[in-house]
């Protein structure tokens, strides 16, 4: 049952790098559109084909309330954080537990 429990952790890991990255990626991209960046720049269309599909939803939700400030990158970070503590620990918990 080793192998198993060595298999449940490692994908509990990968999903805790990939998370890491897409949290960061929502971070650089709630950066850069403080600039006022050119759309056509290859950079800026990549982050934004990247978070549009997380942020879009939740925009539509929560919409612009707080003015023209958009929270919905921290949201989508706070979210990511919910998961990564509660979702992955757990398989990764799981991982060591079937591993024993």
């Amino acid at each position: 049952m080793f192998i198993l429990g060595n298999l449940i952790i490692a994908i509990g890991d990968i999903l805790d790098i990939a998370l890491t990255v897409y949290m960061w990626i929502l971070i650089i991209s709630a950066i850069i559109s403080w600039v006022n960046p050119d759309p056509y720049n290859p950079i800026v269309r990549t982050l934004y084909l990247l978070t549009e599909p997380v942020l879009r939803p939740i925009r539509r939700i929560i919409g612009y309330r707080l003015g023209p400030l958009d929270i919905s990158p921290m949201i989508a970070i706070l979210a990511i954080y919910f998961i990564k503590k509660f979702l992955i620990v757990s398989i990764i918990e799981l991982g060591y537990r079937i591993k024993r």
